[in-house]
C-alpha cells in the first residue's frame, strides 16, 4: 500500500505488479477475511482514499474471491460504514461502483465463429486439421476456466476433488485419450485401424503446430496405449513416416529429465499456446513444498510467494491469447458428446483382444513408452451427471438435424445416420424406425441416450431398458460387425 500515493495510484510498473501479487497471493499465508480486516486497521494513518483504492483493485481484479468467501461481505459492510462515517461522498461513489458494476471475465475463450460452408459430422470425412482445431477450442475453453483459486486449491490439497475446473481438464485429457483408442478399436479390419491411427497422427501434428501441448499429450498417450500398441497386424500396416512421427511426439513429451524436451520447446513458443497443465501443477507443488511459508518463524517468505505468483501469473496470462482458428458449433457438439464416454482399462483391453486375439507364435510389438496422461488427476474419475449428458445429446441431435434434415420434416436418411453414429465406439443400430430407410429426431435421441447409458456408466432407467446392451454384449456386437 505504501507504493500508492494519496490518490491510490502506483508510481511504477513494479509497484503495480507488487500490488497484484499481494492481492493474488495473500491467501497462501493469511485468510482473505483477516487480510481485509487488517486493511481497515491501516486507516488512519493511511488516507481512506488509498484503502478504498486497494479494495477496488481487489474486487475488480479478483471478483471470484468475493463470490466464494461469504465472510468478506461483512468486511465490505465495515468498509462501507467507515466511508459513511468519514462523510466523503466521492468515496461512497467509488465503493458503490466497484461493488455493483458487473465484472467481465476476460479469461473466457471467444465464442466460436460459425463457418459458412456445410459441415460434415462423419468422422471419415473430417480433416485432421479441422479435428485438431476443434479439440483445441474445447481444450482452451477448459484451460481458461481454471482460476488462480483453482491452482491454489490443487497445490494446497494435492487433489482435483471438489475442484470442478480442474476436474473438467482431467476429463478432457482422459476423454481424448480414450476416444483415440476406441475409434481405432471400433474399426473392423487391421487396414481400417491403421487408417484411423494415421489420421490421429496427422491430428497430433496439427496440435503441435497449434502449440496445444495438453491435447497433444492426450492424443499421443492414446496412440501409445498398450491396448493399441499390442495390435501387431495393425502396426505392420503403418507407413514408416507415421511410426517416425509417433516416435518424435513421444520424445517431445517424454518425462525424462523432468520433461526437459517439452520445457525447451514450450519456452520457445510465443503467442497462443496451451501448456501440459500437469507439468506446471507439479512445478507449483514442488515450489510449495520446497520453500517454507515463513523465515525466522515470523517473517513471510516473500521469495516463495514471488516464485509461485510468477508461475501462476504466466499461466493466467495465456487466457488473453486469441486462438488462431475458428470453430463450428455443430462439430463442437459432436466432439463434446464423444468425449463424455468413459471406459475402464479392462473394458478397453477386452475390445482390443476381441479385434486381435493373443497369438503366442507372434512376437510382441516393441513397446513405445507412452507419455503420462493426466497423472496429476490419478485416483479421480470424475463423471458427468445425467442432466449434462442429456444436454450434450440434445445439442448434438440438433446439429445432426440442422445439417442432414434436408426436407425439414424431422427425419434423416438411415444411411447418413449410421455414418454419423460411427463417430462413437458404441456404434450399433438396434433402433426400430417407423419409416423405411429413415430415422426421426426422437429415434436418434433415444439411440444416443441408450448408448451413453452404457458407455458413460450413468445407469439410466429407461422404459425400454431391456434393449440396453451390456459392455460385453456391445463388444461382441462390434467385433462381429
Amino acid at each position: 500500500i505504501l507504493l500508492a500515493d494519496s490518490e491510490g495510484k502506483t508510481s511504477s510498473p513494479r509497484g503495480t505488479q507488487l500490488v497484484h501479487m499481494t492481492l493474488m497471493m495473500h491467501s497462501w499465508v493469511v485468510p482473505s477475511e483477516a487480510f481485509a480486516q487488517k486493511l481497515l486497521t491501516l486507516y488512519p494513518p493511511l488516507p481512506l482514499s488509498v484503502i478504498l483504492w486497494f479494495h477496488w483493485q481487489w474486487i475488480s481484479q479478483f471478483p471470484a474471491v468475493f463470490e466464494v468467501d461469504p465472510h468478506l461481505e461483512q468486511t465490505m459492510g465495515d468498509l462501507w460504514a467507515l466511508v459513511r462515517s468519514d462523510g466523503e461522498e466521492k468515496h461512497s461513489q467509488l465503493i458503490e461502483n466497484s461493488c455493483l458494476s458487473p465484472h467481465l471475465n476476460i479469461s473466457q475463450a471467444p465464442s466460436p465463429s460459425v463457418k459458412k460452408r456445410k459441415v460434415s459430422l462423419i468422422f471419415d470425412h473430417m480433416e485432421p486439421d479441422e479435428m485438431a482445431e476443434h479439440l483445441s477450442y474445447l481444450e482452451f475453453k477448459n484451460f481458461c476456466n481454471v482460476s488462480f483459486l483453482d491452482y491454489r486449491s490443487y497445490v494446497v490439497r494435492g487433489s482435483v476433488r471438489d475442484n470442478p475446473a480442474l476436474e473438467r481438464s482431467v476429463m478432457m485429457c482422459n476423454g481424448v485419450s480414450q476416444w483415440v483408442q476406441l475409434m481405432i478399436l471400433s474399426r473392423h479390419t487391421a487396414q481400417q485401424r491403421a487408417q484411423v491411427f494415421t489420421k490421429f497422427i496427422h491430428v497430433a501434428q496439427k496440435l503441435r503446430s497449434l502449440q496445444n501441448f495438453n491435447t497433444l499429450m492426450a492424443v499421443t498417450g492414446g496412440l501409445c496405449h498398450s491396448s493399441i500398441s499390442r495390435l501387431k497386424d495393425t502396426s505392420n500396416l503403418l507407413p514408416p513416416d507415421v511410426t517416425k512421427a509417433l516416435s518424435e511426439m513421444t520424445e517431445l513429451l517424454s518425462s525424462r529429465s523432468n520433461y526437459s524436451n517439452y520445457r525447451r520447446v514450450y519456452n520457445e513458443c510465443t503467442g497462443f499456446k496451451v501448456p501440459i497443465l500437469g507439468v506446471h501443477l507439479k512445478d507449483l507443488i514442488s515450489l510449495n513444498e520446497a520453500l517454507p511459508d515463513y523465515i525466522d518463524e515470523e517473517k513471510i517468505n516473500l521469495s516463495k510467494l514471488q516464485h509461485l505468483y510468477s508461475n501462476i501469473n504466466d499461466l493466467l496470462a495465456l487466457h488473453s491469447c486469441t486462438p488462431p482458428f475458428e470453430a463450428n458449433k455443430d462439430l463442437l457438439h459432436l466432439l463434446t458428446l464423444s468425449l463424455d464416454l468413459y471406459y475402464t482399462e479392462d473394458e478397453i483391453y477386452e475390445l482390443s483382444y476381441a479385434k486381435e486375439p493373443k497369438n503366442p507364435k507372434v512376437q510382441p510389438v516393441a513397446p513405445v513408452k507412452p507419455p503420462v496422461v493426466a497423472e496429476w488427476g490419478s485416483g479421480v474419475t470424475p463423471r458427468l451427471d445425467p442432466d449434462t449428458i442429456s444436454k450434450h445429446v440434445k445439442q448434438m441431435v440438433d446439429s445432426i438435424m440442422k445439417n442432414y434434415d434436408h426436407n425439414q420434416d424431422g427425419y434423416i436418411s438411415l444411411e447418413e445416420f449410421e455414418k454419423i453414429a460411427a463417430n462413437f465406439p458404441f456404434s450399433f443400430c438396434t433402433q426400430e424406425t417407423d419409416r423405411e430407410g429413415q430415422i426421426s429426431r426422437e429415434e436418434i435421441t433415444s439411440y444416443f441416450m441408450r448408448g451413453m447409458s452404457v458407455c458413460a456408466k450413468l445407469g439410466y432407467n429407461f422404459n425400454d431398458a431391456s434393449q440396453i446392451l451390456t459392455f460385453n454384449q456391445l463388444s461382441r456386437v462390434i467385433s462381429l460387425i
